[in-house]
């Protein structure tokens, strides 16, 4: 059973399965995040996380431990309990994969029916219909997603199950542009932006899965490897090839295992914001992946941007191109 359950843990990261459920935790250092406690109210930062180790600890409360601990205590759940609930969210479910190809079908159609969606990928420098295609970019705009898929004979308990609904049976994706991700032929989950005033980033319950088109560059020797998938699609637009994503700065085991499955050089081309997260993530990773005999380099970007923003204000190709030869240890 204790290798059964380090297996289920492996699945889903606690730092990834903390901010599934919202919590904004800031680098503290290599390794490390600290933001507020979710198990007690608090106004100043105790709550620890060690990716390395993959535990918790609260400077405040006292309470620390794994992530099966952390859904007994947060849950008020046996340990038994806790184990059923993590494996329900990250094993996909008989009808998983249908479902989320029917979803992620239904999104694509609804894309060219909202100018405001289409207007929205315009302003983040997304205006090649193939790629917009390739991608299998979608729009949600609420509200009819259940009535197609039930329409279809899928349960209501099937699509509450999924997270495609929520409990009072709306549709938990609206007014979001929507990108399938993808694992081999299989969609593990979606991703949604919203283009309201909603909370900016949305996935649904379970594991974001490995780096973001990882089959098409795994044979890459020089990689560039970007935090959002606005990045990654300008990118692509703008000819690079070789780039994937890794959906945040914190790399999931699975994620961080397919950069070091053999010798390449990864450009770590996070954002360069005010208060310096994307950059010391990107020092932290750098170190982990040298660790691992890989070589890393970091792609500095003027101040204040990303890749989505560095051509959305004027940047192109040879810029860029300049930047990642640029690249710094």
């Amino acid at each position: 059973m204790g290798q059964d359950v380090e297996a289920l843990k492996r699945r889903l990261p606690l730092l990834e399965y903390l901010r599934q459920h919202n919590w904004a935790g800031q680098p503290a250092g290599r390794s490390e995040f600290v933001g507020l406690c979710p198990l007690h109210e608090e106004t100043r930062p105790s709550f620890y996380v060690n990716t390395r180790k993959n535990v918790f600890y609260c400077h405040s409360c006292g309470q620390g431990g794994d992530l099966i601990r952390f859904i007994q205590l947060s849950r008020h759940l046996s340990f038994r309990q806790s184990l059923a609930c993590l494996d329900s969210q990250i094993t996909p479910a008989v009808g998983t994969d249908a479902v989320l190809e029917q979803a992620a079908a239904f999104y694509q159609q609804q894309l060219g029916h909202y100018p405001e969606a289409v207007r929205y990928l315009n302003q983040r420098g997304l205006n090649d219909p193939a790629l917009i295609g390739e991608l299998e970019i979608g729009y949600a705009p609420g509200g009819s997603l259940r009535l197609h898929l039930t329409a279809q004979g899928y349960s209501f308990d099937l699509l509450r199950q999924v997270g495609l609904i929520n409990g009072n049976g709306s549709d938990a994706f609206y007014q979001r542009i929507v990108f399938p991700l993808r694992q081999g032929k299989h969609i593990v989950n979606l991703y949604g932006r919203s283009i309201g005033t909603a909370f900016s980033h949305r996935f649904l319950p379970g594991t974001k899965g490995g780096l973001y088109a990882w089959e098409k560059v795994r044979h890459c020797s020089d990689l560039i490897l970007v935090e959002g998938l606005f990045d990654y699609a300008v990118l692509r637009q703008a000819g690079f090839h070789n780039v994937t994503c890794s959906l945040g700065t914190h790399l999931n085991a699975d994620q961080f295992l397919e950069l070091c499955d053999g010798p390449r050089t990864v450009y770590l081309t996070f954002d360069v914001d005010a208060n310096q997260s994307g950059q010391q993530a990107a020092v932290q990773l750098a170190l982990r992946l040298s660790a691992r005999g890989i070589t890393a380099r970091r792609v500095l970007l003027p101040q204040g941007h990303d890749p989505n923003s560095f051509f959305v204000e004027g940047g192109n190709t040879q810029q860029f191109q300049s930047l990642v030869e640029a690249a710094q240890p």
